[in-house]
């Protein structure tokens, strides 16, 4: 008896928390209902254009025949998946899209920082907003434009190797050389989007407490001090957010620049996951298996996303949601 007594107030606990929450949505619809409405264009387009295509993951698990369509194909279940962990290059793919991913965010997280907290001291400012314009103009420039800008300075012919050349030096390939690929990827990389990343560092250091330094200078401290001990508590926050969105995208390094990058002697390390589905989808047009892969490749994104944002939560105190 006292557990069917204790079941019903639990039950009716239940219905008025459900009663109270549609009340208190009703009241909210009826009071901010313009700014409903204002978000119905954004809700829609990321169900049009955001989870109506998630229906094509089910690909992964068939045979498509363009004839049959998505819904007529027959379904073969694991097999892409069980044929892509088995595939010869499967190692190869992993160990080149993980290295390139940490090579950038190894440095795509150090040098914003290091080049906000020297724009900070900057005491000029006009040299301070020319530094942040220079720096910026080059996130603009398109994946094209900057793989051909690659190839005149670095290209065998390129610039730099025709001054190594007169100086009596040996030329370096910095574009055909598996070796040095990643090294070209992620500094060209950073050198980009240096303005545009740094934009968020420098906006958080703008509003640290000047009383802070001051008291700092008071007291004896360095420039390295001041940095160290104040700077960068400053922005350990917002670097802790930056990490954990980064390393949900750890594995899921663009195409675009690589393939552009990509020749017959740099494949070796410049082959990874997202070329690798580029080819066998659009080139060889084997759907069902290049959608199997990047289903993979958006499973394992999640679940560092996930794990990420639960050890920065309990180790920093500091997390996305």
């Amino acid at each position: 008896m006292r557990k069917k007594e204790a079941k019903k107030k639990a039950g009716a606990v239940r219905d008025k928390r459900k009663d109270s929450f549609l009340q208190r949505l009703i009241k909210d619809l009826k009071t901010n209902h313009i700014l409903y409405l204002m978000i119905l264009p954004v809700l829609a387009y990321y169900v049009l254009f955001s989870y109506v295509p998630m229906t094509g993951i089910q690909l992964a698990f068939k045979n498509y025949r363009i004839k049959d369509g998505i819904w007529g194909s027959p379904w073969v279940g694991l097999a892409h998946f069980r044929r892509f962990f088995s595939s010869y290059n499967f190692s190869t793919l992993i160990w080149n899209t993980l290295a390139i991913s940490v090579y950038c965010l190894i440095i795509g997280a150090v040098i914003p920082v290091l080049f906000s907290v020297l724009i900070n001291y900057i005491r000029s400012s006009k040299w301070k907003k020319t530094l942040q314009m220079v720096t910026y103009l080059p996130y603009f420039i398109s994946t094209v434009v900057l793989v051909g800008m690659l190839g005149i300075f670095l290209g065998d012919s390129g610039i730099i190797n025709v001054f190594l050349e007169k100086l009596g030096l040996e030329s370096i390939p910095f574009l055909s050389s598996g070796k040095l690929f990643r090294g070209v990827y992620a500094w060209s990389g950073a050198w980009q989007s240096l303005g545009y990343s740094s934009v968020i560092y420098i906006a958080a250091l703008s509003g640290v407490d000047q009383q802070i330094h001051e008291a700092a200078i008071v007291d004896g401290a360095s420039i390295w001090r001041r940095i160290w001990h104040i700077d960068l508590m400053e922005l350990r926050p917002t670097m802790l957010v930056l990490l954990i969105m980064s390393l949900g995208s750890l594995i899921n390094v663009g195409y675009e620049k690589v393939l552009l990058m990509q020749n017959s002697l740099n494949t070796s390390t410049s082959e990874i996951l997202s070329t690798y589905i580029y080819k066998v989808g659009l080139i060889n047009s084997d759907y069902g298996f290049s959608t199997a892969v990047g289903l993979f490749n958006s499973l394992v994104s999640m679940v560092l996303l996930l794990v990420a944002n639960r050890v920065s939560k309990k180790l920093a105190g500091y997390s996305l949601w």
